[in-house]
């Protein structure tokens, strides 16, 4: 059966990716808490909001950041210092 607009509409997916992803309500919460970039140094590759989504994916699905889609941020082989 090919794709009309009905059935291309109801079966559009214009929410999160995955089902533990933040919505743009709560990231407005919990945005205020991140820590800002640094203004010397390199600029960030890395959106903060996506690392929330993977930890909240790591959490639901008790995988490893090994295992982790693709689409989440690379896993990072040396340890990273948190000031």
């Amino acid at each position: 059966m090919p794709w009309t607009e009905t059935t291309r509409r109801q079966y559009e997916r214009r929410g999160p990716r995955y089902a533990s992803d933040l919505t743009d309500e709560e990231w407005a919460l919990i945005e205020p808490l991140m820590p800002t970039p640094n203004r010397i140094g390199r600029p960030r590759k890395t959106e903060l909001r996506e690392v929330v989504n993977a930890l909240l994916y790591m959490a639901s699905s008790g995988g490893a950041w090994r295992l982790l889609p693709k689409d989440f941020p690379p896993f990072c082989k040396r340890p990273v210092r948190v000031y």
